[in-house]
């Protein structure tokens, strides 16, 4: 809606400051020619907006102009609520800070509004950590926050998996990223790379400001690092064909090797031959024992003889 628009590029201009035609057209997913007509229909309804031609142009508010708009849709406010995780917030230091604008805001809400976030807040609840994953104590997350917060250099101590397992780091903070509910410190100084939070033994900040590398944009580089992990962690692949019942309990890549690869075999009814990604052979001997008669291994040759010499050690043990 043109309204929704108008709107988003008011406190986007209030948030960011000056923005070209070309960024907000690129935030709003219109074309720049949208941006050109709707920045019209703001300078004629009052709006202090104008804008500067040239290289370094954009349009922004006239000094000092804020907006009080509080429009908030019944979504928008069931979404506000909602994203507010005590947990984390909790963890970070801001349990309080976000119990008191989570009051703020339900104060401010008219009470049609206030009586559906109320709701959303009773009948949903957000717990991100897996069922067998163990409460990992994290006693200087806030530290680490405040130096990513403040952009403060820190120098830690740190326990690896290898030796020597605990090394000195001086690190310069780029991002927190709290995921499956355990936070990981994004850190340079060089190439960004990724540290358990909860394996950092102390923390000690320094006077050195840090600066976010040019174009760094923390959501897109931990989105990168997982697909790199991913690539990482199955670096093989095996043919194999699968009963539906093997199928059906295939999962993550796997899974989705299976949608994409999988075909009926020509020599079972009813059999799937797929290619799947795997990590190791020891780890996919495991895994295709574990499935029975269900599934046959048919490439790589090696694999399959290692499965048969386990499968005839078995039949002789068991004969």
């Amino acid at each position: 809606m043109k309204s929704s628009r108008l709107l988003s590029i008011l406190l986007l201009l209030q948030t960011r400051g000056r923005m070209t035609a070309a960024e907000l057209a690129d935030e709003l997913e219109v074309s720049v020619r949208t941006v050109y007509r709707d920045a019209e229909a703001l300078a004629a309804a009052g709006v202090p907006l104008y804008g500067d031609a040239g290289h370094s142009g954009g349009y922004q508010l006239l000094a000092g102009y804020r907006t009080r708009l509080t429009g908030l849709s019944a979504g928008e406010a069931e979404a506000l609520f909602l994203t507010g995780i005590p947990g984390p917030a909790a963890e970070l230091g801001l349990g309080r800070a976000l119990s008191a604008a989570q009051l703020k805001l339900r104060a401010a809400l008219p009470p049609e509004l206030r009586a559906q976030a109320d709701r959303m807040r009773l009948r949903f609840h957000l717990d991100a950590p897996g069922w067998y994953a163990e409460h990992e104590e994290t006693p200087y997350l806030a530290e680490v926050a405040d130096a990513v917060w403040q952009g403060r250099e820190i120098d830690v101590l740190y326990r690896r998996w290898k030796e020597p397992r605990e090394v000195r780091r001086l690190l310069a903070p780029y991002g927190l990223v709290l995921k499956a509910g355990r936070w990981y410190l994004v850190a340079g100084p060089d190439d960004a790379r990724t540290y358990r939070v909860d394996q950092i033994l102390s923390v000690t900040p320094t006077e050195r400001t840090v600066e976010l590398p040019e174009g760094f944009d923390l959501a897109a580089h931990w989105r990168r690092t997982q697909e790199d992990f991913h690539a990482r962690l199955y670096p093989e692949q095996a043919e194999v064909r699968l009963s539906a019942r093997a199928a059906s309990r295939l999962t993550g890549p796997q899974a989705r090797a299976l949608a994409a690869t999988g075909h009926p075999d020509p020599d079972l009814p009813g059999w799937t031959r797929a290619t799947l990604p795997i990590e190791s052979a020891d780890q996919a001997e495991s895994q295709f024992l574990s499935l029975a008669a269900d599934a046959e291994v048919l490439a790589p040759p090696a694999l399959r003889a290692r499965i048969h010499t386990t499968l005839s050690a078995m039949t002789a043990r068991y004969a």
